[in-house]
């Protein structure tokens, strides 16, 4: 897998994770990778920095003083009210800007991947077998925790 730093034609910054780069290449030419900000599929990598590894022998020692531990972290995580916020965003902007295609989803996904059909956002059901399925064939998906659209 590699990862990549995108960027839209509308300078939105976004990461994305491919098989190798002919898949990155393939998906933005059939416009398969979709800026999450706003939708759009005019995508170009952005520049980043190179994460290289290292051998064993190459890793530095770990210092000899034991270092001190702080007793309190700042939260780093959203409150729960604002995590379900942000989901419940997430979840128009799906509904808002992809094809709800049910419990037909791996099959659509198939056909889109192949150029069967005209590639657009999609969403719907899979099982976890065919989650799994589809990434083995190389078709990128994502499961989203689909919340209430409000909290009523």
């Amino acid at each position: 897998m590699i990862l990549y730093s995108l960027r839209c034609d509308s300078d939105h910054a976004f990461e994305g994770w491919f098989r190798d780069a002919a898949t990155f290449d393939r998906q933005r030419g059939r416009g398969q990778i979709p800026c999450p900000a706003c939708g759009s599929t005019k995508i170009e990598k952005a520049p980043m920095a190179p994460r290289l590894g290292r051998s064993r022998a190459d890793r530095p020692e770990p210092p000899a003083k034991p270092q001190p531990v702080m007793t309190a972290a700042p939260a780093l995580s959203p409150a729960p009210e604002e995590f379900r916020r942000k989901l419940q965003e997430l979840r128009r902007f799906v509904e808002t800007k992809f094809e709800h295609v049910g419990p037909r989803f791996a099959e659509e996904a198939r056909r889109i991947h192949r150029g069967e059909v005209e590639a657009r956002g999609i969403y719907g059901e899979a099982t976890k077998q065919e989650s799994e399925a589809l990434a083995d064939e190389g078709i990128e998906v994502a499961n989203i925790p689909w919340v209430p659209a409000s909290d009523a």
